[in-house]
């Protein structure tokens, strides 16, 4: 309930300051309704191959040192870019300003990706933050993405696929076996994802430990199969 209302305030101030004062995009202040201009967008620096099939990481080498040191369980991930520059931050003002307008073009990127480079999917779903996480940021961000492809697409969103059962520490400060063990069983996954093909959003993938942890939960409710999909990543 209070989440609802912060974001009906937070629309109806919004929509009041967009009237006197019209979108500018948030990197270089130009008019833009969609708060993140093309010229602006080109400057992305994306990921090409090769990539390594299961983290999407860039490969330098044949064999992924990550994938080796740490094996994810999930079908594979992949991120449209770098977590830099002009991305870092539309991401940042996405979250944290917070700019919830932001979702529609950032979700229009992920929709571009998923158009070009197709991935096996019946229902879209979202990394999901812990309720008091939520509360007070007032959105969950991978949601809104989640919804903005959804909707771009024409696939199910399944808001409630899963909940985060446990809080956990922010993974900011953790190496790779730490944020592992910190998401460890902290996801739980409804049963109506049996037998589905699911595509599993974030803003942002650092080792994987997160969407993996989900893809734990999904799997043992028989999901067929988890793609994750990311607008960035760190190199």
């Amino acid at each position: 309930m209070v989440a609802r209302i912060w974001r009906t305030a937070h629309a109806a101030r919004q929509a009041l300051l967009d009237l006197l004062f019209p979108p500018r995009c948030i990197v270089c202040r130009s008019a833009d309704p969609a708060w993140f201009c093309p010229a602006c967008r080109a400057q992305v620096e994306k990921i090409l191959p090769p990539l390594c099939d299961r983290c999407g990481r860039h490969l330098h080498r044949q064999e992924c040192p990550y994938c080796r040191k740490l094996p994810l369980t999930i079908y594979g991930i992949r991120a449209i870019a770098f977590f830099e520059g002009n991305l870092r931050r539309a991401i940042h003002t996405f979250k944290y300003e917070p700019r919830p307008e932001l979702a529609g073009v950032l979700g229009q990127m992920l929709s571009d990706y998923l158009a070009a480079h197709s991935l096996p999917v019946d229902v879209v779903t979202a990394v999901p933050l812990h309720a008091e996480r939520e509360r007070a940021r007032g959105f969950n961000q991978a949601l809104l993405l989640a919804r903005a492809l959804g909707a771009r697409q024409n696939l199910p969103v399944w808001d409630s696929a899963l909940a985060r059962v446990r809080a956990t520490r922010s993974q900011v400060e953790l190496d790779a076996a730490e944020r592992h063990a910190n998401v460890q069983e902290a996801f739980a996954a409804e049963a109506r994802v049996a037998g589905m093909r699911v595509l599993l959003i974030d803003d942002v993938c650092t080792t994987g430990a997160t969407m993996d942890a989900c893809t734990a939960a999904l799997k043992q409710r028989g999901a067929k199969s988890v793609w994750g999909l990311a607008l960035a990543r760190g190199r």
